[in-house]
């Protein structure tokens, strides 16, 4: 710990998959961990997987907060993993009586950062710690070693992070996949970003694989094989989500069948209440008034595929659908339109890093977290769902220059990158507007692009407008750009 005293026992509240998983994962650590779920039945689950992984002797269960604190040493070590919202509240009233200065809570749950510095600031009279930690990589990664995103006061982060280095998924020099990502409620603030980039990455991803199943007819093996050979080299080289793509499209069930071909187009994470991220990171986008299309795109499909039923009676009133025409025209140069669709894949990848380290700047701005970009970066180099290799790898020589402009639209590298994949970007959408693909989030981001590099927006149209019926006064082209303040001038359009 903070004395040179290293963890030796923690216990774990909430044993669903990712916090079973990382109770096991401590215990591999040689960590002694207790614990603690309301399902009996789930935490058996647990004690048996750790019997068959030879854990057994590190892990035991308790049904009550008293015996579960009495297990463990001083300070008492928690870790959460619990749905979003009340239930973390719940808790740590539960465990109020049980908890002494310098106690530490590592809420590893998906949680809201609002309520982490709730938390925070409400154990501050106890002297105990809580730490708002974002962890990435899924069950699997729980299991193994996931990216981990902690942030609170610098004491507690001293205490935790030797425990939290030891079971971190290690990049390919070997380094931890976490670090202190800053104070107060930043840790989750920053895995909420991270969930919002994971959207607007994934959407792309989906719509790349329906163009080449759909519209070149590519049989789900040869799309795998694609995206073995997008995965192997170039700017989508070791991309998490383009590895698992493949795994997807090959991943046969007992009965022979794809299972891809099985599963329906609904996304319900966000509408269910199990998803709190996706929908906290567009309103932040909102909020803070930062242009973030690819990600923001990418929500409103999903929220469209969850509601299949009301899609299905859309369809009906529109007496059919418009569907994913045949790429004819491309049969002769098709090695081409893949190599420009994965060009427009990438720069969705990119300008959804982009977009997603502006809102965290900008809430850094507001919050004054000492956010530490270059090991958020670090962070993100393994181990989570967005692990893109040659991106992070650019990002973190930007990140390591001193005082870099967290503006990346304004890096001239970046903007070399992104220049670059304009024309597979025209071509992928005006491909698919003429054959009726599905692509919001591509296409949102040329239009990210090309309203982000224009000096001559049709909003000039639109202020005008806004002039004529509200008053809201505007600026004159003559004068300098200036900050985005109230205009100075107003006509008198029509007299009232």
């Amino acid at each position: 710990m903070a004395d040179g005293t290293e963890i030796q026992k923690l216990a774990m509240i909430g044993c669903g998959s990712m916090g079973g998983n990382m109770a096991l994962l401590f215990a591999e650590h040689g960590i002694a961990v207790s614990l603690n779920d309301p399902s009996d039945e789930t935490m058996d689950q647990v004690l048996a997987t750790a019997k068959k992984d030879g854990l057994q002797d590190r892990l035991q269960k308790h049904s009550s907060y008293e015996s579960l604190c009495k297990s463990l040493g001083s300070p008492k070590v928690f870790v959460f993993s619990l749905p979003h919202g009340t239930v973390g509240d719940s808790v740590v009233d539960g465990l109020h009586t049980y908890l002494a200065k310098g106690d530490v809570i590592i809420d590893a749950s998906n949680e809201n950062w609002q309520n982490t510095q709730r938390r925070q600031g409400k154990l501050i009279p106890q002297g105990v710690y809580y730490i708002g930690m974002g962890v990435s990589g899924g069950y699997q990664a729980a299991r193994r070693g996931p990216s981990m995103c902690p942030g609170g006061e610098e004491r507690a982060l001293d205490i935790v992070m030797p425990l939290l280095r030891k079971v971190a998924a290690k990049d390919s020099q070997g380094n931890p996949c976490v670090a202190k990502a800053g104070t107060g409620g930043s840790g989750h603030y920053i895995k909420m970003i991270h969930n919002g980039i994971e959207h607007g990455m994934m959407s792309a991803l989906a719509e790349a694989w329906q163009i080449m199943n759909l519209g070149l007819l590519m049989s789900y093996d040869e799309i795998a094989a694609e995206f073995d050979r997008w995965n192997e080299d170039g700017e989508l080289r070791s991309t998490f989500l383009v590895g698992i793509g493949a795994d997807i499209c090959r991943q046969k069930d007992d009965q022979g069948r794809h299972v891809l071909s099985i599963v329906e187009d609904k996304v319900v994470q966000d509408v269910d209440g199990t998803e709190g991220t996706g929908i906290w990171s567009q309103l932040e986008a909102v909020r803070l008034h930062v242009p973030a299309p690819s990600l923001t795109t990418a929500h409103f499909i999903r929220l469209a595929s969850a509601f299949r039923a009301d899609r299905q009676r859309v369809k009906e009133a529109f007496g059919g659908q418009f569907p994913v025409q045949e790429w004819g025209e491309a049969k002769g140069d098709k090695g081409l339109v893949l190599e420009s669709l994965r060009k427009a894949v990438y720069a969705t990848f990119l300008a959804s890093f982009v977009e997603g380290i502006n809102i965290i700047d900008q809430a850094e701005q507001e919050h004054r977290w000492n956010i530490d970009y270059s090991a958020v970066i670090q962070i993100w180099r393994n181990g989570c769902i967005i692990k893109a290799d040659y991106i992070t790898e650019m990002l973190a020589e930007i990140f390591s220059e001193p005082h870099a402009d967290l503006d990346l639209l304004h890096n001239k590298r970046v903007a070399q990158e992104l220049k670059k994949t304009v024309p597979a970007l025209q071509e992928v959408v005006l491909k698919g507007v003429e054959h009726n693909a599905i692509v919001p989030s591509l296409s949102a981001t040329l239009e990210f692009l090309k309203y982000s590099t224009n000096t001559i927006l049709p909003t000039q149209f639109y202020e005008a407008q806004m002039d004529y019926f509200g008053k809201h006064m505007f600026d004159l082209k003559s004068e300098p750009a200036g900050k985005p303040e109230t205009g100075k001038h107003h006509f008198e359009w029509k007299l009232a």
